[in-house]
């Protein structure tokens, strides 16, 4: 897979497969993220890989997912479930423009690197900080950014050019399939 299949493949999921993913295909995923790009190369990220069905039951219900499109796309333990979480996590005295900069970096390398071994994810921001800060048994000297879920995908979402920048919603067809338009590269771009 080419590197603009990757692109164009990249959606997020939101329903997975109940399929374990590999310890080695977490581990590839965690070498995309740590050669990810880092502001004056501090790299003050560090990950929690949960892959424990007992662990993931206690962090999913600590999340939320997809506003416009729930419940239908608000995973359901043991049926739609990701099966892997990796938590994204910082000092927290970090700098934070630079630290969430990093971590949108790792990230992205994250996504890139889960669709071409065949799995899919979806980036989490809103999140029970505190009470997964409990679960994760995270020191005090550390703050939870982001979780990433991971898993093999139960869902083909779909990309489309939006007609508009009013009109960017993401939204589910009558065959159940979600649809997230995109602003063109003209819509988005001034030249000077």
């Amino acid at each position: 897979m080419d590197f603009n299949d990757i692109l164009q493949c990249r959606r997020t999921i939101r329903r997975f497969a109940q399929t374990p993913v590999a310890d080695a295909d977490l581990r590839a995923l965690l070498e995309a993220a740590r050669l990810a790009s880092s502001a004056a190369n501090r790299q003050p990220l560090r990950y929690i890989v949960v892959r424990t069905p007992e662990l993931v039951a206690k962090l999913l219900p600590l999340t939320a997912w997809a506003a416009r499109v729930a419940p239908r796309r608000t995973p359901r333990l043991g049926e739609s479930a990701p099966t892997a979480f990796l938590a994204v996590i910082a000092p927290t005295d970090a700098h934070s423009e630079w630290t969430q900069a990093d971590a949108g970096a790792a990230i992205q390398s994250i996504e890139f690197a889960a669709v071409e071994r065949g799995l899919g994810c979806c980036w989490i921001g809103a999140l029970q900080r505190e009470k997964l800060a409990e679960v994760l048994q995270l020191p005090p000297d550390r703050k939870l950014l982001y979780l990433v879920a991971v898993g093999y995908p139960a869902e083909t979402p779909c990309h489309e050019d939006a007609t508009s920048p009013e009109q960017v919603g993401y939204y589910l067809d009558d065959h159940d399939r979600l649809h997230v338009p995109k602003l063109t590269v003209d819509q988005l771009t001034t030249w000077r």
